[in-house]
């Protein structure tokens, strides 16, 4: 018989099947516990790999098939055979990576390569494309300055990658399309949400960071160590599991709304089931977990100490990757499930396998206390609950298995706890095994580096330097030196020189080493209103008429190439308020009247180009830039003047000249700082949209480019219409110039920031130059295109596609989109 608060128990941990024994009979109860999936059992053992196999991923093709990487700087493409043993054959080994291997992905086919491609990350800071058929890379891409350990492949070929480096990168093709920045250590996890464009890191320094367009919109929190894995579950949720031992699920608006708990150590990786519920996850514990309902309803253990790596085939299986160089599938379909003969041997494995108890796996253990084997007469309550014996001398550790509803022998436990060290050193509040103190700079002060011999040397040693920000070149000397002063106590083997920081996994070259009084108010100038005719919506000029752009056969609004300015000005008020301005400041920050009559000349000239006015000299020249520095509350009617002034030929070769320019540049940037005056900010942005009036400009610019548009991004936050105006114009103007080049990685920027602009620009002139200039950067360009898919471009500017006053922000909506089918 069964009570009621144990048939609740069973319930909750979603077994199939429980089975109790009544004399020699089985007999299965069911009734209050439902129809629950069968159990996982080994499916086939895998033995390819020499060294740990570190990355698991589904092929597209051959249908069943997997790709597997490994520290022996390989990776295999497996396909399933129709042998008895139900196991895979090895289809090609694949090479191109100078050190270890540590992550995988499938790149989604398309029409060049319909059977898909396969990207591999190594700790050779490099990312190898191959084709499912051919052993060496079809290409390589570089850029990370350190170890590669996630990857993740989202529409139209893009490729997310994250690097011990701290950094993520985008790829498209063989060109990395932006650098996500935002992390304080390395980032091991990366995944691309299926829609809107979003991406996700997560990284050793406990944090989840939200990008889009190349910016990161959220950080998450909560986790208490590195994150380790991140895996989809829609488009609004995901999870994650870190080396806190948990497993988070998240709303991409911020919150978590659960945490699962059941693995004893780190966990390294997730996986999600495609009904987008149950998953899967690995860890340092030894173990596979299924997860169903939110709750671990059965856990694998495996002869290996670190599981790696683990992926969700398409007809439910499980694979997985561990540190003894084995793949392991698992299924819960009967005719896959492997002999009893191999299950025997599988069995007899983990059995042979030993357990040191300060992994802490099995929580405190007093050999002197322990039953003896009758204490596995008695049925466990959930699967994967585990039980200490005492047999002899020996110690053993056993697993439930509601499967087979018997205990099963998972390893012997060496180490008890009299031959534990006892902690009794304090620092920072917490008992250690040791405390050392460590010189790293001769004549420097002394650091203190806290052990417990249950740690891992390499770990402690990588925790240690990324805390006093040393550099990773003393990773070798400070965990040899951990070795050498705790021989006899460390847990496993030495390991060799250099390593994985979280791990002790090496290869031996890892680590090398307002405006004021009077009229004049800058930018109250006219703003070019509804375009007028349809030949240029940007002119302001004339009658526009939608029904004249209909019958038209040609797109008006984009590609535009030629710059748009900001040419309208009343010189004899932006006169008038300099003078008054200057009469009120202080005697040294006065421009005297020479200064003054030079720039009024120069005003006159540059604002009257076919009068009969001198060209401006050089001294004119000078005296701008000089005036150009006055303190920022008076100095905007002088960047009115030079905003004017660029437009000149002489002007604009002159300030923009190849040794004059940086300067320039750098002026005009320190103006738009975030904080800084509106005035200066949105002047600062239309002299560099004048800019583009002369080659010298548009050279400077397109030089200084990530630079000038990385801060000119920034000041979409603020809430003001004639800088977003200008903003926008500046994308364009730099989308014009970049039509019909191959420099991808610019139309990338330009793609990111329009994209984050629009998200906050209102006023409908800037959203309108902010579709032109995304039209200008796709047009003509498929890989431009898919890399605007791919960042969910066509998803954010779908509400403008209606919009019908003005009307040419709806109808150059809807010719951005069509580029974008």
């Amino acid at each position: 018989q069964i009570s009621p608060s144990d048939a609740h128990a069973l319930k909750r941990s979603g077994t199939a099947k429980y089975l109790t024994r009544i004399g020699s009979t089985f007999t299965e109860l069911s009734g209050c516990l439902g129809t629950m999936a069968n159990s996982y059992k080994l499916r086939c053992s895998i033995p390819g790999h020499e060294m740990d196999v570190r990355g698991l991923a589904t092929a597209v093709f051959p249908e069943g098939a997997f790709v597997s990487v490994s520290r022996d700087r390989t990776g295999r493409v497996w396909v399933p055979n129709s042998s008895p043993d139900k196991g895979f054959t090895e289809m090609h080994c694949m090479s191109g990576h100078s050190n270890f291997v540590s992550c995988v992905c499938i790149i989604q086919p398309n029409e060049t390569y319909p059977r898909g491609l396969i990207a591999t990350g190594g700790n050779d800071n490099n990312i190898c494309i191959f084709t499912m058929d051919q052993p060496q890379p079809l290409f390589t891409l570089k850029g990370h300055n350190n170890t590669v350990c996630t990857l993740s492949s989202g529409k139209f070929g893009t490729l997310l990658s994250g690097s011990w480096d701290t950094t993520a990168r985008v790829w498209l093709n063989e060109k990395c399309m932006m650098t996500l920045q935002g992390h304080s250590a390395a980032v091991w996890a990366v995944i691309i949400l299926p829609e809107q464009g979003l991406m996700l890191s997560g990284s050793a320094d406990k944090t989840i960071k939200l990008w889009k367009a190349g910016r990161c919109e959220k950080t998450f929190t909560g986790h208490e160590d590195c994150v380790r894995g991140l895996a989809v579950i829609s488009n609004t949720e995901f999870l994650s599991c870190s080396n806190d031992s948990s497993i988070r699920r998240w709303l991409v608006t911020g919150e978590c709304v659960q945490v699962y708990y059941s693995h004893t150590n780190y966990i390294y990786s997730i996986d999600v089931f495609p009904n987008g519920q149950d998953f899967i996850s690995t860890g340092e514990d030894r173990t596979v977990r299924i997860w169903r309902n939110g709750e671990c309803v059965q856990t694998i253990r495996l002869p290996a100490q670190s599981v790696w790596c683990c992926c969700i085939l398409p007809n439910g299986d499980i694979a997985v990757g561990a540190s003894d160089g084995i793949i392991r599938v698992f299924s819960e379909a009967h005719d896959r499930i492997a002999s009893a003969e191999d299950l025997q041997t599988f069995e007899d494995e983990l059995a042979k396998a030993t357990i040191d108890p300060k992994t802490g796996d099995l929580g405190d253990i007093k050999t002197e206390d322990l039953p003896g084997r009758e204490h596995l007469s008695e049925p466990g309550n959930r699967d994967g609950q585990t039980r200490l014996i005492k047999e002899g001398q020996n110690v053993e550790a056993y697993q439930w298995s509601v499967g087979d509803a018997r205990w099963v022998k998972i390893g012997d436990v060496v180490g008890g706890s009299n031959q534990q060290t006892s902690k009794c050193v304090m620092y920072e509040g917490k008992e250690y095994d040791y405390v050392f103190t460590i010189d790293v700079n001769e004549g420097g002060p002394s650091m203190k580096l806290p052990y417990n011999i249950s740690e891992d040397p390499w770990l402690t040693a990588h925790n240690f330097l990324q805390k006093n920000d040393l550099s990773p070149m003393f990773l070798d000397q400070v965990a040899n030196f951990i070795i050498e002063n705790t021989k006899g106590h460390v847990v496993g083997p030495a390991q060799p020189t250099g390593g994985d920081p979280f791990t002790g996994q090496s290869d031996a070259d890892f680590f090398s080493p307002p405006t004021g009084s009077g009229r004049y108010i800058p930018g109250s100038g006219p703003t070019p209103g509804p375009p007028g005719g349809v030949v240029d919506p940007f002119t302001g000029s004339g009658a526009y008429s939608s029904a004249d752009l209909r019958q038209r056969a040609t797109n008006s609004y984009f590609p535009k190439t030629d710059g748009v300015m900001f040419e309208q000005a009343n010189a004899s008020q932006i006169i008038a308020k300099l003078k008054e301005l200057n009469a009120a400041a202080p005697q040294e920050q006065k421009l005297s009247e020479d200064v003054l009559e030079s720039l009024s000349r120069l005003l006159s000239t540059v604002c009257a180009p076919g009068a009969t006015e001198p060209p401006p000299n050089i001294q004119q020249i000078n005296s701008l830039w000089k005036a150009s520095h006055l303190p920022e509350d008076i100095v905007f009617p002088v960047l009115d003047i030079m905003r004017l002034a660029v437009r000149h030929p002489q002007v604009n070769e002159t300030l923009c000249g190849e040794a004059e320019g940086v300067q320039l540049c750098n002026h005009l940037l320190s103006l738009m700082r975030p904080e800084g005056r509106a005035a200066n900010q949105m002047l600062a942005l239309r002299t560099l949209c004048n800019c583009f009036s002369g080659r010298q400009g548009r050279s400077l610019l397109l030089a200084q480019r990530e630079t000038v548009l990385s801060r000119a991004a920034d000041l979409a936050a603020v809430c003001n219409k004639n800088i977003h105006i200008a903003l926008a114009t500046l994308v364009l103007n730099y989308a014009g110039c970049l039509h019909g080049q191959p420099d991808l990685e610019a139309k990338a920027q330009c793609l990111s920031v329009a994209s984050r602009a629009l998200e906050t620009v209102q006023d409908k002139e800037a959203v309108f130059r902010l579709l032109v200039a995304l039209g200008t950067t796709v047009a003509s360009d498929q890989t431009a295109q898919d890399l605007a898919r791919s960042l969910g471009v066509n998803s954010q500017i779908l509400k403008y596609s209606t919009v019908s006053d003005p009307s040419k922000v709806g109808e150059c909506c809807q010719l951005v989109l069509k580029q974008l089918q």
